[in-house]
């Protein structure tokens, strides 16, 4: 036997839709910032020529893999605590954020420390020209101290959002984006620094963000290091199982991304900046996407810990039906005003004309994208990361990849799109029919009498 619900309360659709909002927009114009700091930063960076440029491209495989790591113990520590603070466990929750902020740092210094000293068979393994390697040798201390730093400040956030609170982390989001623009040109071209410039630039912004909320983690009683009565190898233990699985979530998409570039490719140099073009056009797009997989986690692991099905249920489908509504919209307006973005991000025409087929097909299968990206991080608040990872995997390499591949056999140019579009629509319909399978098993593991 098992309860679906500990809670007499009624389920109210509204005020569900009004946390889910509340929690959700601070989310949203912090992600806006960081794409956004991210692209100025490309831009500055782009004006110092090839060779910090190429730095920068070779950097990129071992910044994936710092961020798998960050970001996976990010999921596992919202997961976890705010499923602890259902349970109205507060002692061990701060315990566990405690622990969770030595033990990332820690892992991401020693992740740092191994990329430095293998540095040699890593260039070479991506056929690194060697003019590259002593911009490498120069830039990298630097850009691997800037990645532990954002790492700290992520696994904050992270302690933030598992409490509740997103707008801290969207507020400081902003803030240090902002100040991360506005140190960029400062470092890389007034203090003459270049390449080295931005990663500094990235340190301070960075490290007057943790100076900014570490102590008010620390005040709102979200993190403790007082770990009596904890057991901290069966909590590292815990939290590894949410972990590992999300860290190689994280490092599906890029494998996934090389794979399609290499079949874009075949249609020329064109279709490759148009693809990257349109890339870049839906990550905007999918931005109330991205927002919702950091906002909703908390939630439902709290509602999991309270055994309060129900309300996690009704709070997933609130979440499906704005989203679907939303991207449509999104998609609406992007065919609409399709001619005058191709004609304001490129002045190639070769590129243009591919770019309106990419904006043809692909943003009316986006919601759907978003359904499959959604129910990843659902799965992980559930305590169901290898579901989250099947979810992961199934879309990039048995719904992307194989139909990018059939399109382009059967319809060639328009094929690769068409394909892309079907592969976005098959990846949501298998998310879901998964997430509805994973609700259960989470009510018979954790709601049982």
């Amino acid at each position: 036997m098992y309860s679906q619900t500990v809670s007499s309360a009624p389920i109210s659709q509204s005020e569900l839709a009004r946390q889910l909002f509340k929690m959700t927009w601070p989310m949203l114009f912090g992600v806006l910032s960081l794409l956004s700091f991210q692209l100025v930063d490309s831009a500055f960076i782009g004006q110092l020529g090839v060779l910090p440029l190429a730095a920068q491209g070779f950097t990129l495989p071992m910044q994936m893999v710092i961020i798998g790591l960050q970001v996976g113990l990010g999921i596992a520590t919202t997961s976890l605590i705010s499923r602890v603070l259902g349970a109205n466990e507060p002692e061990r929750a701060k315990q566990l954020g405690g622990l969770v902020v030595i033990t990332g740092g820690i892992g991401v210094f020693a992740i740092c420390w191994l990329i430095w000293l293998l540095r040699g068979p890593v260039l070479n393994l991506l056929d690194a020209p060697l003019n590259v390697y002593p911009v490498i040798d120069a830039y990298w201390p630097v850009w691997l101290g800037s990645s532990w730093t954002g790492a700290m400040l992520y696994f904050a956030y992270s302690l933030c959002r598992a409490n509740g609170n997103t707008m801290l982390p969207g507020i400081m989001m902003v803030v240090t984006s902002i100040l991360n623009m506005l140190l960029d040109p400062l470092f890389i071209f007034t203090f003459d620094m270049g390449l080295l410039g931005a990663a500094w630039a990235t340190i301070v912004a960075f490290g007057i963000g943790m100076l900014a909320v570490f102590p008010l983690v620390i005040k709102r009683h979200w993190m403790s290091f007082q770990f009596e009565g904890l057991d901290i190898p069966a909590s590292i233990k815990e939290l590894g199982n949410i972990m590992a699985p999300a860290m190689l979530s994280q490092l599906l998409p890029p494998l996934s991304s090389m794979f399609a570039t290499k079949l874009v490719a075949s249609f020329g140099a064109a279709t490759v900046a148009a693809w990257a073009l349109g890339s870049r056009l839906e990550f905007f797009s999918i931005v109330v996407v991205l927002a919702l997989t950091m906002s909703m986690p908390p939630m439902v692991g709290r509602m999991l810990g309270e055994k309060d099905i129900h309300r996690i249920k009704a709070l997933v489908n609130i979440s499906i039906k704005f989203l679907l509504g939303w991207q449509l919209a999104v998609a609406a307006v992007l065919f609409i005003a399709s001619p005058y973005l191709a004609e304001l991000l490129t002045s190639e025409e070769s590129v243009r004309s591919v770019l309106l087929i990419h904006l043809t097909w692909v943003p009316i299968s986006l919601g759907s994208l978003g359904i499959c990206m959604l129910m990843v991080s659902i799965c992980n608040a559930l305590a169901l990361p290898m579901r989250a990872l099947l979810i992961s995997g199934l879309r990039l390499f048995v719904c992307f990849l194989p139909l990018l591949w059939l399109g382009t056999q059967l319809l060639g140019l328009n094929g690769l799109f068409i394909g892309a579009m079907v592969g976005n629509f098959a990846a949501g319909i298998m998310a879901w029919v998964l997430y509805q399978q994973g609700i259960n098993v989470a009510i018979r593991k954790y709601c049982t009498e």
